[in-house]
């Protein structure tokens, strides 16, 4: 605590004062255009179930798809029948593009993903300006994780989206002042290091060896296919498995 922690402390204080330019412009824009689509979509979905409903009623949502369009229900919760994203992805894999009524689960996967972003990211990060300097100050905490790594609240900017390309164009948001320059800068898969380090495993150190990249080498090994034919999402999926593994998962 002395030697690491308190030391941090200072510079910590500096980060929460500086913040992040922050253009609230950019995040107005994205909105606009992300309810948009939104909207197009309540229109296609309420179009392919034939009637009018609340598409946020998850009850209203479960009487379409399983009483109306005779979708299979899966899981029960105790307020009904889930329509949750295990379910709508399960649902959504049996589209069939000779019936489109069956494309339904997907667009309101769409919906939701839309939703969220505009609400809980674009809607919270625009409050969250301060209108004196155009800077968002989060806040961040040092000893709340078990893991060690730094939390952040009001707003949370470290888990600004970035697995889809909607959720990407939310950090062109986050600029640099007149003059000066972003730098991302970060350790190269220093856990997995650490791991093979004490570990000792012979295949984790051949690969840091030949200076690959460990989740696309495991998602190689995982999936079966030749190191540079590795999809972003099966690099993505081996990256959960690693660090799944090492942190604990359940």
């Amino acid at each position: 605590v002395r030697d690491v922690e308190a030391p941090l402390c200072t510079v910590i204080a500096e980060m929460e004062a500086n913040g992040i330019v922050c253009d609230p412009e950019e995040l107005r824009r994205q909105g606009e255009v992300l309810g948009q689509r939104a909207e197009e979509l309540r229109g296609e979905v309420r179009k392919l179930a034939g009637c009018d409903f609340h598409l946020d009623s998850t009850q209203q949502l479960a009487e379409v798809l399983f009483d109306r369009l005779g979708f299979a229900p899966g899981k029960k919760t105790k307020t009904g029948r889930s329509t949750d994203i295990t379910v709508l992805e399960r649902l959504a894999a049996q589209e069939d593009r000779n019936d489109p009524k069956t494309s339904l689960p997907r667009l309101i996967i769409e919906y939701r993903q839309l939703t969220k972003l505009i609400s809980t990211y674009l809607g919270n990060l625009r409050h969250a300006v301060n209108p004196k300097d155009g800077r968002i100050h989060s806040t961040f905490h040092q000893l709340v994780t078990a893991t060690g790594r730094l939390a952040s609240h009001n707003p949370n900017l470290q888990n600004i989206p970035v697995r889809t390309e909607v959720g990407r164009q939310i950090r062109k948001a986050f600029v640099a002042p007149p003059g000066h320059l972003l730098i991302c800068a970060d350790y190269s898969q220093i856990e997995l290091r650490l791991l093979a380090h004490l570990s000792e495993d012979p295949a984790l150190i051949d690969v840091f060896e030949r200076d690959l990249d460990i989740h696309s080498a495991v998602a190689s090994e995982v999936f079966g296919v030749p190191l540079e034919e590795v999809t972003r999402e099966q690099r993505g999926r081996a990256k959960t498995i690693n660090f799944g593994i090492i942190y604990g998962v359940t």
